[in-house]
């Protein structure tokens, strides 16, 4: 049904938006730039949001569906997403439903009868189901608030998560005239943005863009000391034992990875949790609620494990093989941190995994153009990791803010790596591969520039390039060889196993030839399970510093919430955030009115939970 058929009554003003805020979520206040969002929504505007993960994406359609008149349909890619989204509105008295393959036919039947009785402020629906002739048929019977397609990433090619049923969703913009639509998103180049909205046809919507920091988020890589699984899954074991008892994701490059490194933790006595696409639907749901509901899990997962995962205290993301390109990586680490206090992203590389990452792009059936790009998106990424910029600052240029500063909490921010000029070595190691004719492997291309290449023929010695390196240590041509395949100066040929070293970008190689292009590399790379105290500030360091009595309440508080999650067969964090808990435990409130002021307490879960609080409260204070 077309807007304009529905009240003409002014749209709803941004300070009842913040009413609602307050009274729903328990906020005094947006953040960033949300309020930007949510007003031109409310007004009936098109726009294009890309805000930070953990900045509140889905307040900025929640709300506007919630004050305009008419049902808000949410498109979203993951089942785990709306169910755990639709929960937790529940949990704050907002009226909404999901339909999805789980969701039973009488279900399916009161969810309708509500929506066309205007008892329902939002539907979440995924894409496929939209393009269900049936429901499209059923939503034209129904007045829309709004259209919110979330992870609008999702629709580009030349995003990191592309997925073809997306691409559809454009045609919204005809099946629903004048309805406000709203695409949100947290990793979006602008080679994507305006793949976002040219697909959605969101030619004329405002496109607002947050920056991309996450200052509580300390970011790391350690270069992996070979390509060893054993050495790597014996680093993840260190670097998940350092973080005892702490909620974290580990993230694999295969189904096996995962099941191996799972065990292996376990048998370390971790809580760890195995997740990928290999696994019933129904067994991946129910590791899914485990992580969510108990206290210290760690999931080990493929990329099948991302979106839909909103567990707020998540205080580590450790890859043991790295993502594909700079969005999948922000994405992934983004699982970190949503509560605003401080965590870790931990990332471990080697030349071993950008030929893999390559050697999958090559045989996708992409087009070759998407395919050109998406490979160099991947040495973007790998050239961040072994770069000798801030992290976060190198990201940050990445999607475009020219202006980020250095975060001062990385590894590359407090531990500076030293740099040798490589810039000769280099020329030494290209001209190498050359005069070998591109037919060995690197450690033979090292012992040629070594001189010690065993029992090498006279044609070998003859050339050039012979024993021309002998006087740079064994462990520094490796690091050297190393940093051109990240610069993609070199590549690596697979060889049915046997892989063969060959020159990269032609023009980048004449540039280092000419002496045009400097190459500079560590001197030392970081050592796989090195780890570095941060500096801890925040409500983690506050429960960790903070008396016997506030840590006593805050766990009896986390034992009635766990009490109460169970009932309900939800997550706890959807009940009470820690940060909520935390703040209660310090604030030790003895009424209603005192408990209602603390943030994160809306009006429905005082009405709700108020009393059981302060009962718990009580109970331990006795």
């Amino acid at each position: 049904m077309p807007a304009d058929s529905l009240s003409t009554a002014a749209p709803p003003s941004l300070a009842e938006a913040r009413a609602t805020l307050e009274r729903v979520w328990g906020h005094a206040g947006f953040r960033g730039l949300q309020a930007e969002v949510v007003a031109e929504v409310l007004a009936g505007r098109d726009v294009m949001a890309v805000l930070p993960t953990g900045g509140g994406k889905s307040v900025c359609y929640q709300i506007p569906a919630m004050l305009r008149p008419g049902l808000g349909l949410v498109v979203s890619p993951l089942i785990a997403l709306m169910t755990d989204q639709v929960e937790a509105l529940k949990q704050q008295g907002v009226a909404a439903a999901r339909l999805d393959s789980g969701v039973s036919l009488d279900d399916r039947s009161e969810i309708w009868r509500a929506a066309r009785a205007g008892e329902l402020d939002l539907l979440y629906v995924s894409p496929e189901g939209l393009a269900q002739p049936h429901l499209i048929d059923r939503l034209h019977d129904l007045p829309l608030s709004l259209i919110a397609i979330d992870e609008a990433h999702c629709v580009s090619q030349w995003g990191h998560d592309f997925r073809p049923d997306y691409r559809s969703l454009g045609r919204l913009a005809e099946l629903f005239p004048g309805v406000p639509r709203i695409a949100v998103t947290a990793t979006a180049d602008a080679r994507t943005r305006e793949d976002i909205v040219r697909s959605l046809r969101l030619g004329e919507a405002r496109i607002v863009v947050d920056s991309f920091a996450r200052p509580n988020l300390q970011l790391a890589a350690v270069r992996k000391e070979n390509a060893s699984r054993a050495k790597t899954d014996a680093a993840v074991i260190d670097l998940v034992r350092q973080r005892r008892g702490k909620s974290g994701v580990v993230y694999c490059g295969s189904r096996d990875g995962c099941e191996r490194v799972a065990h292996a933790l376990r048998d370390a006595g971790t809580n760890a949790i195995a997740y990928h696409a290999g696994m019933e639907a129904r067994d991946r749901d129910r590791r899914l609620e485990r992580f969510l509901a108990e206290d210290g899990a760690v999931m080990v997962a493929t990329i099948a494990f991302g979106m839909g995962v909103d567990k707020a205290d998540v205080r580590f993301v450790i890859h043991a093989d790295p993502p594909g390109s700079l969005e999948a990586y922000w994405q992934e680490i983004g699982r970190a941190g949503r509560d605003g206090d401080p965590a870790e992203g931990i990332t471990l590389y080697g030349p071993s995994d950008i030929a893999w990452t390559l050697r999958r792009l090559e045989g996708s059936p992409m087009a070759g153009e998407v395919k050109a790009v998406q490979v160099r998106k991947a040495r973007q990424l790998f050239a961040m990791l072994d770069g000798a910029v801030c992290r976060p600052q190198a990201v940050r240029r990445y999607f475009g803010e020219t202006g980020a500063e250095p975060c001062g909490v990385c590894d590359i921010c407090q531990d500076p790596p030293a740099l040798f000029d490589a810039t000769v070595q280099a020329q030494k190691a290209l001209a190498a591969v050359q005069r070998l004719g591109e037919r060995f492997g690197r450690g033979r291309v090292v012992d040629h520039l070594l001189g010690k290449t065993k029992d090498a023929q006279p044609w070998e010695t003859a050339l050039s390039t012979w024993g021309v390196g002998a006087d740079t240590a064994l462990h520094t041509w490796r690091d050297v060889i190393d940093h051109l395949m990240f610069e993609g100066l070199l590549v690596e040929d697979p060889n049915e196993g046997k892989p063969l070293v060959m020159l990269g970008d032609p023009e980048a190689v004449r540039a280092v030839y000419r002496g045009e292009r400097a190459i500079e590399v560590r001197r030392q790379p970081a050592r796989a399970g090195a780890s570095r105290e941060r500096t801890r500030t925040g409500r983690n360091a506050a429960l960790e510093s903070m008396d016997a009595d506030v840590r006593a309440r805050f766990e009896t508080l986390r034992a009635w919430r766990r009490d109460r999650a169970a009932e309900q067969r939800v997550p706890p964090y959807v009940i009470f955030q820690d940060k909520t808990l935390l703040e209660i435990a310090l604030a030790e409130p003895g009424d209603l009115d005192h408990l209602a002021r603390i943030p994160g307490v809306g009006q429905t879960k005082l009405d709700r939970y108020g009393a059981g609080v302060l009962q718990a409260l009580s109970q331990h204070a006795a």
